[in-house]
């Protein structure tokens, strides 16, 4: 049976999911944004475990425990920071997601769930980025079968607009 995929708006660190990816700088150790409220409710184990990791290179993506969160596992995922384009950010926004769900699949996850990746501070342009997403997820699911479920956490309601939009295109 394929994997379900969905978008909802929500804090990702209420979800009760196997996995939530964090959307990390090439530190892991948080900022603002996602990365830092994930940080903060995962707690000073969480924190901790990401100074071990040493970092990570954007495109790539490293596994922590959850801690504190309800969710088992964090993967945390470096995305680019929008320049022009030009600068292979399409391509490592999309190895992100790839990466991501190999981790997740890895660590014997069978449910996670995306916050919208490089589309805050990174300012990769939000339409263009949702659909590298869905598309990614898509094309990387039938590999990993062990994935039940994708959910694509929004922010805002003008977010979560275009990922219904985008699922709901050949469905």
């Amino acid at each position: 049976m394929p994997a379900t995929l969905q978008a909802i708006q929500a804090d990702i660190t209420t979800l009760t999911v196997d996995a939530i990816v964090n959307a990390a700088n090439s530190s892991l150790l948080g900022g603002g944004g996602v990365s830092g409220t994930i940080l903060r409710a995962g707690g000073p184990e969480l924190i901790e475990a990401c100074r071990r990791l040493g970092g990570c290179a954007s495109g790539d993506a490293k596994l922590t425990p959850g801690y504190r969160l309800p969710a088992h596992f964090v993967v945390h995922t470096v995305g680019p920071v929008w320049q022009d384009g030009t600068r292979q950010e399409a391509e490592l926004l999309a190895s992100c997601y790839r990466r991501s769900l190999e981790v997740a699949a890895a660590a014997g996850a069978r449910s996670l769930a995306f916050p919208c990746i490089s589309t805050g501070i990174y300012g990769f342009p939000f339409e263009q980025a949702a659909n590298i997403a869905v598309a990614t997820v898509r094309a990387e699911l039938p590999a990993l079968p062990l994935i039940e479920s994708v959910l694509f956490c929004c922010f805002s309601t003008a977010d979560l607009q275009v990922y219904a939009r985008l699922l709901q295109a050949d469905a």
